[in-house]
């Protein structure tokens, strides 16, 4: 497939033949994005020349966590081992790495968390000096770029590039274990799935009204708890499935929720094979429940915030 029409086309004929199974789909959105960026890179060497370094091309998000639904949006950067002289090639790739995936399926992010963003294209060097910005300002907003950060996956080019950051991130946080505590109050804030009486909250007003915020109520808890564990543990890997595994012996307890989220990932999918949009990829119409998808939904809420819980206590007393 030589342009981003024919691979458009082709996520369309087969994407619904992996639309029930969780690791097929990611599976295939890695190879739909893998082919996007080949072209764009062809397409920028033909105008642009070879690249002037080595670089690698990273998600993050649900991409980077291996978690995405059948509709999803971009989050994206380049990493470069060259001098920053560089940066305007690789900004033109990202650029045209954004233009790609966007023909191809992907919306553009509407944070611009994206290649083609200055913000997420940066060398080596300066990666390590903007993460240690972030983390010194502490803000609720550079904590949440960093955050979205560390849920990154190299899907071309060499993964040491980002594992080199990542082991700069583990050194920095061991000098300012207070920052644990900031990471856990800039995620601790989580929309209530379940009111007081045990009924489903859905939306009440504007477009989404009726409709369950299945990424906010239920996602988020499990996601938030085990991206501060293996910040804590110094886990390379960002899927929140291979960061249970890698907690297993060190916190059983914690471990015992990986079910749950197993299960909160199939949950989704039964409930999206229908959706034409990516507006709609983290929403569930309530009335499309049954009563036995509304117990599930609820028992999935309620073991998400237990394990935020817990996450919380195991970092603020150790």
């Amino acid at each position: 497939m030589n342009d981003y029409g024919e691979i458009f086309k082709w996520r369309q004929k087969q994407i619904h033949q992996v639309s029930t199974n969780h690791v097929q789909l990611n599976t295939f959105h890695d190879e739909i994005i893998r082919k996007s960026v080949q072209v764009s890179m062809d397409k920028v060497q033909r105008e642009w020349g070879p690249p002037p370094a080595p670089f690698a091309f990273f998600l993050m998000g649900s991409a980077g966590r291996f978690e995405q639904s059948i509709w999803s949006d971009q989050d994206h950067g380049l990493i470069f081992h060259g001098p920053p002289d560089c940066k305007d090639y690789f900004l033109t790739l990202g650029n045209e790495i954004a233009y790609g995936l966007s023909v191809t399926g992907y919306v553009l992010c509407e944070g611009k968390v994206m290649a083609s963003n200055p913000l997420w294209c940066h060398s080596i060097r300066d990666w390590k000096l903007q993460l240690s910005d972030w983390l010194t300002e502490a803000s609720w907003a550079s904590l949440r770029h960093f955050l979205t950060f560390f849920d990154s996956r190299v899907l071309v080019g060499d993964a040491d590039f980002i594992n080199e950051v990542k082991h700069f991130v583990f050194r920095f946080m061991e000098n300012q274990p207070k920052l644990y505590i900031r990471l856990i109050e800039n995620v601790e804030f989580m929309k209530k799935g379940v009111g007081v009486f045990g009924q489903l909250l859905p939306e009440l007003h504007g477009k989404q009204t009726g409709n369950i915020q299945l990424k906010q109520t239920a996602f988020f808890p499990h996601v938030n708890a085990l991206r501060l564990l293996a910040l804590k543990e110094k886990i390379l890997k960002p899927s929140t499935l291979s960061r249970f595994h890698q907690i297993k012996y060190t916190y059983p307890e914690i471990y015992n929720f990986e079910p749950y989220f197993n299960q909160l990932l199939k949950f989704r999918l039964r409930f999206q094979q229908n959706i034409k949009s990516y507006q709609q990829a983290h929403l569930i119409p309530l009335d499309e429940l049954t009563k036995l998808d509304k117990k599930e939904l609820k028992l999935l809420m309620k073991k998400g915030y237990d394990l935020f819980s817990k996450t919380n206590k195991i970092i603020k007393n150790e």
